[in-house]
């Protein structure tokens, strides 16, 4: 089910508080805020595309799994100037303290 964007609507025409409803894309929107019962009307807003320039694809190719593939290490931090390495080749920690 589709997550919509709605918005209180103030004196004015001027946009309030702004909420999420999860409803059927068959459901009428929504007239009132389902708790205080003031006007709202729903907002078009933009949506997420999973893909590989995509914040989530940015994610994937971050991974310590796809790091490792391409031959990257990757530390991090466990502790007051330790890191432990998650990924890739090297030491399995290293310290600034040394």
């Amino acid at each position: 089910m589709p997550t919509y964007v709605y918005e209180v609507v103030e004196q004015g025409d001027v946009g309030g508080e702004r909420f999420e409803v999860i409803q059927p894309m068959s459901a009428e929107p929504l007239t009132k805020h389902p708790i205080d019962g003031k006007p709202v009307r729903r907002v078009i807003t933009g949506f997420m595309i999973a893909g590989k320039w995509s914040d989530m694809g940015a994610q994937e190719k971050l991974s310590d799994k796809n790091l490792d593939r391409i031959g990257f290490t990757k530390y991090v931090r466990s502790g007051d100037g330790h890191y432990e390495k998650t990924a890739g080749k090297g030491p399995k920690s290293i310290s600034g303290n040394d």
